[in-house]
């Protein structure tokens, strides 16, 4: 029996240690310095932005591609497994159309996914203001509404894949840091940990920030750097609106996440650090967000604000995100890591890649 173990416990490495304990033979283990979604992944709106998206091939297409398919079937297998219900929004994404931006480029769009076996609709203003009342604004000029794409709580699905995996055997130690290797030419033996030395057949590195001075240790540095997002929850009296109609919407950047309840999440910032790897959150951006979600649905000026939050998302420095694939010189590490703002949408699709891997399909 192959033993794997997977180094990092948010959206990503809960992901592979669930669609690993779905293949017979394998002995699984995960480990995380902290409890499961704290970092990135706890800070993250779960906005699942795949068909909406403006990737059309290649690899960054068809890991959406592959992940908005999984999750239809991914969510209601977790919830009948745990019992748990994951907050998912099946009511699509609307995209706000700003008065400079390119119809001739949404109209190719809509081309290539309709050809692609996908929807996307392009909404003039009459039909927006009709559907989406609470969307007053003279510079949007109509909308793009993606009704395939969907919105998750990344927490809920996050623990749910803990559990769920835990079902299958899975075992995972929380509280516990990596503090070593023992490698030799092409080979990871096993780590040295706070817990213990741990040997294994596989090592999975899907520790985000945590992973550049992981893989320094592994003596073959992988350099993520810190990108801070702050985001904010609003409550309303009442949903704006249709309430039986609540999309996630964006517009330039800014997204407005239903969540029931009258609630509300605004999102997100990004903010690079300036000096070293240090970043301050700064409330003047927040609130230019805040400000913005309001010029879209003016209504959200009478909303409360009932808490703020912040996290840092991991990025790969100079080389596209995310990181997937062997680490060089050591033949049975894999990364799975620095996915930037798109850890929740690629979730599933990085964990079949993982898979794929260390149990090739036609094996």
């Amino acid at each position: 029996m192959s033993h794997v173990v997977i180094i990092g416990c948010g959206v990503v490495g809960a992901a592979i240690a669930y669609e690993l304990s779905l293949v017979k033979g394998l002995n699984i283990t995960v480990c995380d310095r902290q409890p499961p979604a704290q970092g990135s992944t706890g800070a993250a709106l779960g906005v699942l932005m795949g068909v909406i998206s403006h990737k059309i091939k290649g690899k960054a297409w068809q890991m959406r591609q592959t992940s908005i398919q999984r999750y239809e079937t991914l969510i209601p297998e977790l919830e009948a497994i745990t019992g748990r219900k994951i907050p998912f929004n099946r009511q699509g994404i609307l995209s706000l159309r700003l008065e400079e931006e390119n119809l001739a480029e949404w109209e190719k769009l809509l081309a290539i996914r309709h050809s692609q076996g996908w929807q996307l609709e392009i909404w003039d203003q009459t039909k927006l203001q009709n559907i989406c009342p609470q969307i007053d604004n003279e510079k949007i000029i109509g909308a793009i509404y993606s009704p395939q794409d969907r919105q998750l709580d990344p927490t809920a699905l996050t623990l749910a894949l803990v559990e769920a995996a835990q079902h299958n055997g899975v075992t995972f130690q929380f509280g516990v840091t990596v503090s070593g290797a023992e490698t030799s030419p092409q080979l990871c033996h096993q780590l040295e940990t706070t817990a213990g030395k741990i040997a294994a057949d596989w090592f999975v590195v899907a520790a985000g920030l945590g992973s550049t001075p992981l893989t320094a240790q592994l003596h073959h540095m992988v350099d993520i750097r810190p990108v801070l997002g702050q985001a904010l929850q609003l409550h309303l009296e009442h949903p704006l609106g249709n309430p039986d109609f609540q999309p996630a919407i964006t517009g330039n950047d800014v997204h407005i996440v239903p969540v029931g309840g009258g609630g509300y999440w605004i999102g997100a910032t990004v903010e690079f650090p300036s000096n070293g790897d240090e970043i301050s959150p700064n409330q003047e951006l927040l609130e230019s967000i805040r400000q913005q979600a309001i010029a879209f649905c003016p209504e959200l000026a009478q909303a409360n604000i009932i808490r703020t939050w912040s996290g840092l998302r991991p990025r790969p420095e100079e080389r596209p995100a995310p990181v997937i694939g062997k680490l060089p010189g050591l033949s049975n590490v894999l990364l799975a890591t620095g996915h930037y703002r798109n850890g929740v949408l690629l979730a599933p699709a990085t964990a079949y890649a993982i898979r794929e891997m260390i149990i090739p399909i036609d094996s």
